[in-house]
């Protein structure tokens, strides 16, 4: 099979176009072509006005060998890389001890999902709720006020993902294709089939939620374990090796090798293992605001007269700016058409982070406006940068008047340095609500004077970003671990704890629902490696 790579066409070309523009490509009869299917469709949008396609394609023809020896100089045709997955092992029989997954967020799940497809039949222990148990949770807090601390947005089956945009694209290098492999694993948990080829898929929180569901039954029919409402309060470590796992209600798990999928905000888990004495180190991450704008704006900007455009859905911007202070700001999980959503795990703080449906129809854009923040902003030990995120989140739901209410401002308000008394023609999404004021004393004061300075920068590539009745509404504080729990890059074990696998986004090695699971595909390789490697030297339990 052939792959034909950088395919052009008009927004509004014809099926019948894509096969003429094959045989155009190859110089090939139309008798001599099988088939053709779309590997990835992007598109290039630099011109507004004359949107186009852009298409990567398999191709089947006759005497394949002649084509290609014809076309050896088009750097655009060539033999069809394999993309398929491989497992690296298989669980032998009998084996004893199995190994311990603790969380199922998108890197729990697909490390949970390739250690039972291997045949290890792992247990996977979430803190939370089961996905539609944690959903009506979630909404206690967005409808009612009423906070589950062990049960939201950051807590629960599927992890803080599932009220996400559901982005499914990473800038990770991914040389072994596991990429593909997590695609082919949510086309047959019901994900829509064209997230296999479009060049930005997304699902949605609606649709993640039965795909979570439809994967977790797939894992337990192979062997695998799901326990929920299981938190880990301790972990059990011999001589630099984990022994076992120690749960809330005193149930205890013997085991030897123990996946840590834990997420960004597992605090207390964080506290745990740094007072066991697992290498942890502190690690850069960022602050911000999310900002709000009518989805119909940027669609115009980014596309003209091409909004609107079925193919092209919601428009979505990707902005990075150099602050004069020294501080970088960029736009942070864009979410096109879509909701603010309060994403505290903790009482008595404020969160905020954006999510999508998969139709991307509400009427508002969102994304946050973030400012790089490092160690020597929050020096001390390892977890400062955790207690850092605190005092802001703590800020912010003071500002919001102490009953999850956010905190907000609008752009132009915020830009001449004035409260707000009233909103504009832009309503926030964020639920409960938002009290509009002064978000000065929101943010660190450098986070504020480079984000005041980004926004009218922005507005030149977006006309209209620093419009007055743009709304901001605070605190983004969870964009990534504060932390990272430092592994061996050869076997992907903890520095300093063996059996120990710190994986994902909580670890500070992923950020993102692809990132993550891609993630938890390698550690569930190396654990399965390690396994077979402990039953071959008799050390394993």
């Amino acid at each position: 099979m052939l792959r034909l790579t950088d395919v052009q066409l008009p927004l509004d070309h014809q099926e019948e176009d894509l096969k003429a523009a094959v045989l155009a490509r190859l110089g090939v009869a139309a008798d001599d072509l099988i088939a053709f299917t779309i590997f990835r469709r992007g598109y290039d949008a630099r011109k507004k006005s004359a949107i186009t396609l852009v298409y990567t394609l398999d191709v089947e023809v006759k005497d394949e060998a002649r084509v290609q020896k014809r076309l050896a100089g088009n750097r655009h045709v060539g033999p069809t890389p394999d993309t398929s997955y491989h497992f690296v092992a298989q669980a032998p029989a009998g084996l004893k001890m199995r190994p311990v997954v603790i969380g199922t967020g998108p890197c729990g799940i697909f490390a949970g999902l390739i250690l039972a497809q291997m045949g290890f039949n792992p247990i996977i222990l979430e803190r939370g709720k089961a996905v539609r148990e944690r959903t009506k949770d979630t909404f206690g807090l967005w409808r009612q006020r009423e906070l589950h601390p062990e049960s939201n947005v950051q807590f629960g089956e599927g992890g803080a993902g599932t009220f996400s945009d559901g982005k499914l694209w990473s800038q990770v290098k991914d040389p072994k294709h596991y990429g593909r492999k997590v695609l082919t694993e949510f086309v047959k948990a019901d994900a829509p089939d064209e997230i296999m080829y479009v060049s930005k898929p997304h699902i949605g929180t609606f649709r993640l939620v039965k795909m979570v569901e439809l994967m977790r039954a797939s894992i337990e029919e192979l062997g695998g374990e799901f326990r929920f409402q299981s938190k880990v309060d301790d972990i059990e470590i011999e001589d630099g090796q984990v022994r076992g796992l120690k749960l809330a209600d005193g149930t205890h798990i013997a085991t030897d090798h123990v996946v840590l999928a834990i997420g960004h905000s597992a605090r207390d888990t964080f506290q745990m293992l740094h007072a066991r004495g697992v290498y942890i180190e502190p690690k850069p991450f960022s602050m911000g605001f999310r900002i709000e704008h009518p989805q119909s704006l940027i669609d115009r900007c980014r596309f003209g007269p091409n909004a609107g455009n079925e193919i092209l859905g919601a428009a979505d911007y990707k902005l990075v700016h150099h602050a004069k202070n020294g501080r970088s700001v960029y736009s942070f999980c864009m979410c096109p058409g879509g909701t603010v959503v309060a994403a505290t795990s903790e009482p008595g703080r404020v969160v905020t982070n954006g999510m999508s449906q998969y139709s991307r129809n509400e009427r508002n854009a969102n994304a946050g406006i973030v400012v790089g923040i490092t160690p020597a902003d929050y020096p001390g030990h390892a977890l400062a940068g955790m207690e850092f995120q605190r005092q802001w989140e703590t800020r912010a739901f003071e500002l919001g008047g102490g009953n999850y209410d956010a905190p907000g401002q609008l752009v132009g308000d915020f830009i001449a340095d004035r409260p707000s008394t009233a909103f504009g023609s832009v309503l926030p999404s964020y639920k409960p609500g938002v009290k509009l004021g002064d978000l000065n004393t929101s943010l660190p004061s450098y986070a504020i004077e480079a984000i005041r300075e980004a926004l009218p920068a922005f507005e030149k590539q977006i006309k209209g970003f620093s419009m007055a009745d743009a709304v901001l509404t605070g605190v983004e504080t969870r964009t990534s671990s504060p932390i990272r729990i430092k592994r061996n890059d050869n076997d992907l074990q903890s520095l300093n704890t063996r059996g120990l696998f710190p994986a994902g986004e909580g670890a500070g090695y992923a950020g993102g629902i692809m990132s993550a699971a891609i993630d938890g595909i390698r550690v569930a390789e190396a654990v399965a490696l390690s396994m077979l490697d402990s039953v071959s030297r008799g050390t394993t339990r």
